[in-house]
């Protein structure tokens, strides 16, 4: 059971460094001291041109492993933490972008609420509605338009993933899109698109000037379960700095708004469960030119390095999307209704790993945030000189 939700709840963190927090001009938990690598993108990492037109999904990593539930084999990290969010103005800086060339699928016939042989239920739709005049309203509003499409280089050829912002100029997505599990190799040429719907970019292309990952999944030597090493792990999880621009807004946040971010168990119950709203672009739903969203009881498994996992019909290319718990805009309570514990809305706990080869199996699986991964790499990405303005 996770003790940790039932003691107290001051979190006990080491510093960063030497015992001493970074000095920032902006609001930063403190952080354990695991080693991050990363820096400034080089100039031959930012050379290339992305192919909008042909970029392939970043192949959804796929586990051999069945996830167990056990409610109780959870060692404790730390006390649950969280940072919020905010919902930005909603300027729009539209630019269109060339088709990309993933088959389109019709709607098909799906019941409202679906599961795989895993026999885990979900709901898995687009984010916008149907209608005159529908099109992407939803996705152009908070929090859903804090999430876009990834797009990098691997070589030449051009990739595609999901990401999300959690800092006005900051952007979480999972590791195995930016670096290459244990080669010590980045891949290259970031560029960030939120809330695209098929060729609208509706809040421009931004490109990315600093990534960070941990340490151990650069190396190689992060833990992982059994019999799925590089693919189910503690650690698939990194940051980007945006590049910003002259021009208003600065960084996307600023129109888009940001989620924010929890740790060590947030949202999840004593007994390791959570209502997961899993946003992404999986190619093989509408092409991936259109947001989708899933929603699924998401359970710990102890023996996949306390991944999470829940049900899901995302595939390839929703790698890295946001899996938030409390996802949308909280009412206004009376009668002396209140709110239940951790209830901070739209708060991102981990990004999308992996998936299944089988498809019928219908799950995937994150690699948690915690006090050891999300905390210090969204120090390094905030840590001078990046601007103040980028991580407030």
């Amino acid at each position: 059971m996770k003790t940790h939700q039932k003691k107290n709840l001051v979190m006990k963190l080491a510093a960063l460094t030497s015992g001493a927090v970074v000095a920032t001009a902006f609001a930063v938990p403190t952080a354990r001291a695991d080693a991050v690598t990363g820096g400034a993108v080089a100039a031959q990492e930012s050379t290339g041109t992305i192919d909008y037109a042909n970029a392939i999904p970043m192949p959804l990593p796929q586990s051999p492993v069945a996830p167990v539930y056990d409610s109780s084999d959870i060692p404790p990290v730390g006390a649950p933490g969280s940072v919020k969010g905010a919902t930005g103005n909603g300027k729009k800086s539209p630019v269109f972008l060339p088709a990309e060339n993933g088959a389109i699928t019709s709607d098909g016939d799906i019941s409202p609420q679906e599961f795989g042989t895993s026999n885990h239920p979900f709901t898995t739709k687009r984010v916008d509605t149907v209608g005159a005049g529908a099109a992407n309203t939803a996705s152009l509003r908070y929090p859903f338009r804090a999430t876009g499409k990834l797009y990098f280089k691997d070589g030449a050829r051009s990739i595609v993933c999901s990401a999300s912002l959690i800092k006005r100029g900051i952007i979480v997505t999972a590791a195995h899109c930016v670096a290459n599990f244990g080669k010590k190799q980045f891949y290259s040429g970031w560029q960030y698109v939120p809330a695209r719907y098929d060729a609208l970019a509706p809040y421009g292309v931004w490109n990315v000037n600093g990534k960070w990952v941990m340490t151990s999944y650069f190396d190689g030597t992060d833990q992982c379960a059994a019999g799925a090493s590089g693919v189910v792990c503690k650690n698939d999880i990194a940051v980007l700095r945006v590049t910003p621009k002259t021009t208003n807004p600065t960084y996307p946040g600023t129109a888009t708004g940001w989620y924010g971010y929890g740790w060590d168990g947030y949202g999840f119950t004593p007994n390791n469960l959570a209502l997961f709203n899993q946003l992404g672009y999986p190619v093989a739903l509408d092409g991936g030119l259109k947001m989708q969203r899933t929603d699924s009881q998401a359970f710990v498994a102890a023996n996949m390095v306390n991944n999470s996992v829940w049900g899901s019909l995302q595939t390839g290319g929703s790698s890295g999307g946001p899996d938030l718990v409390n996802l949308g805009i909280s009412p206004v309570l009376s009668g002396g209704i209140q709110f239940g514990a951790e209830a901070l809305e739209n708060i991102v706990v981990g990004v999308t790993s992996w998936g299944y080869n089988n498809q019928a199996i219908k799950q995937q699986g994150a690699s948690p945030f915690l006090s050891t991964n999300i905390l210090p790499l969204v120090a390094a990405a905030c840590a001078a000189p990046t601007p103040a303005l980028a991580c407030n």
